[in-house]
């Protein structure tokens, strides 16, 4: 053990003021200052912030945005609108969004009372088709129909040349 002198008379004087106070009552400040206890200046917090984790870089199991596939339409009843000697049909489709020149396929077509098959609905390279409002589009049936009539039945749907499962 070391025999050094335990300053109870001792002056100090301290780096922050200059002024002389007991050795005693001295402390070592944050940043080496040999003060006062009295003067001691607490570090600012901003000096030590807490640590923060980094930002997440991604997703595990994560999957890119894709395009839905294009799916058919239900159609409101008898969606076919018929007239007799001509071959142009009216298509019934509340807010279609189509455009002319877009091909559409029928399905589940029940044919006509007057006459007509399903089949001459349900081709399968589908119809070409002329838009004439927000809720109707025409096509050409290709066979002059004899009757004037709404038909299709309750479960038409309209939708692309091929669909996806």
């Amino acid at each position: 053990m070391s025999n050094l002198a335990k300053g109870k008379y001792a002056q100090a004087i301290s780096d922050q003021s200059g002024m002389a106070f007991p050795y005693n009552e001295m402390v070592t400040q944050w940043d080496g200052l040999f003060v006062h206890y009295s003067e001691v200046d607490p570090k600012h917090p901003q000096l030590e912030p807490k640590p923060v984790k980094a930002d997440g870089q991604g997703l595990p199991k994560a999957r890119p945005s894709r395009v839905e596939p294009a799916v058919a339409s239900l159609l409101p009843g008898n969606p076919f609108t018929i007239t007799s000697g001509s071959q142009t049909i009216v298509v019934t489709e509340p807010s279609h969004g189509r455009t002319t020149g877009d091909i559409v396929c029928f399905r589940n077509v029940d044919g006509s009372p007057g006459g007509l098959n399903y089949s001459l609905f349900e081709n399968a390279s589908g119809f070409s088709i002329t838009v004439t409002s927000i809720n109707n589009y025409t096509f050409t049936l290709g066979t002059t129909p004899t009757v004037t009539e709404t038909s299709g039945g309750m479960t038409v749907t309209a939708g692309p040349v091929t669909l996806t499962p």
